[in-house]
């Protein structure tokens, strides 16, 4: 028996050798095309709703991206603790350059828009006298605006609701934080693809010379398909904890790099999400973007008022009470339209001032490893049955083919 098992192997010992690296072959592309259908196509290609595929990730990019928000508010910072991190003094001192260049251009239009003859034949003198009452008052007028802000954070600003929308908007963003985080783990995939494909190869082989049966093949082309996407998914999260067998401690890949993870996704998140850019942003166009405006314009109008304490009288009765309520109301609306450019001023104190990839890296690398895995987890979990069934189905593939070539 044995002898005869020797020659078949002899005699066809390329045809038993290639059907390990076929197996391991198979075993590795698809495990890479399973990544690939986790992030691409960003858009669905084909015809909807069934013909046709779009990334897993990018096709769930809200749900992926409010778990994102989850992770970060729970477990690393709140929006309260952001805007607590800004110094109004700080702030103002900032922007004082920025407004004092816009607040002679604001003065000048408001005025020559209303009353353009009165304003002419003002002297140079009293007008910049105005200039400079206006600008020595600015630095309150933010302090007190900054203050507002942070008393009623909650309802000015919905920090979850910018990063869903960046998130969303920019599903390549999306996948370039899941892509980078998890890096390490998608090469494993790959690779331990390959192997796994290979011992199951070898099984198959000795099998093969001892039971040539037709739909063994198929079978063990479904299995390795399988069986490689499976076990490599599920050794990146399993165990948890540490499990030490003698001298050996084994652990899932993503859980062991948790100090890594930490710094990458604190870089990641900080450079790309969590931006002062991308904060101010958030407030100026964000769910309540008009409780701040009217904040805002109210604290405006109350600083015009200010201005003309003592004038006011002869101003109304020069121009008129509704006038002064449009030319108030003029400034109000040409200060807003200035304050997305003017508010980049701050964007370089903001971001050492929140300090956030430290933050966010340092609080990550202590998250217990239920809520650490919660960050890659879900980027497999909702559909990986269908990565396992994509794989399973072209290792069955190669398994006919194999089958054909066989017995052609």
């Amino acid at each position: 028996m044995m002898e005869a098992v020797l020659k078949e192997f002899l005699d066809n010992l390329w045809l038993y050798l290639s059907m390990p690296m076929i197996s391991g072959m198979v075993g590795y592309v698809t495990n890479v095309i399973a990544i690939k259908m986790m992030f691409q196509p960003l858009e669905f290609v084909g015809k909807p709703p069934l013909l046709g595929w779009q990334g897993i990730i990018p096709r769930r990019a809200a749900k992926m991206a409010a778990i994102s928000v989850e992770t970060i508010t729970s477990h690393l910072i709140t929006q309260e603790e952001i805007f607590a991190r800004l110094d109004a003094d700080k702030v103002a001192d900032v922007l004082e350059p920025a407004l004092n260049d816009i607040v002679d251009d604001i003065v000048d239009q408001v005025m020559l828009e209303y009353e353009p003859g009165f304003w002419e034949a003002m002297p140079q003198m009293v007008k910049r006298k105005i200039y400079q009452r206006v600008k020595r008052d600015a630095p309150r007028l933010i302090n007190d605006i900054m203050g507002q802000l942070k008393l009623n954070i909650s309802q000015m600003y919905d920090l979850e609701d910018m990063v869903v929308t960046k998130l969303c908007q920019d599903k390549g963003l999306l996948n370039k934080i899941f892509l980078e985080v998890g890096a390490a783990e998608f090469r494993f995939i790959g690779r331990s693809g390959f192997y796994f494909g290979l011992m199951f190869g070898l099984v198959q082989m000795l099998v093969w010379l001892c039971f040539q049966q037709g739909w063994l093949l198929p079978a063990f082309g479904l299995l390795v398909g399988y069986a490689t996407n499976a076990i490599a998914l599920k050794m990146i999260f399993s165990p948890k904890e540490p499990v030490r067998i003698g001298p050996i401690a084994f652990q899932g890949l993503f859980m062991k790099r948790q100090q890594e993870v930490a710094r990458d996704y604190g870089r990641l998140v900080s450079s790309y999400v969590l931006t002062p850019a991308n904060i101010v942003e958030g407030i100026l166009k964000g769910p309540y973007s008009d409780k701040v405006f009217d904040m805002i314009g109210r604290h405006v109008q109350r600083a015009v008022d200010e201005q003309t304490t003592i004038a006011k009288p002869l101003v109304t009765f020069a121009v008129g009470t509704q006038t002064y309520r449009d030319m108030k109301a003029s400034a109000v609306q040409r200060v807003i339209a200035k304050l997305p450019t003017t508010l980049k001023h701050i964007e370089a104190y903001a971001d050492e001032a929140l300090d956030l990839e430290n933050t966010l890296s340092t609080r990550l690398q202590s998250l217990k490893p239920d809520e650490f895995e919660a960050m890659l987890r879900p980027a497999f979990e909702q559909d990986e049955w269908i990565l396992i069934t994509v794989g399973a189905a072209l290792g069955l593939a190669v398994g006919v083919f194999q089958l054909l070539v066989m017995f052609a």
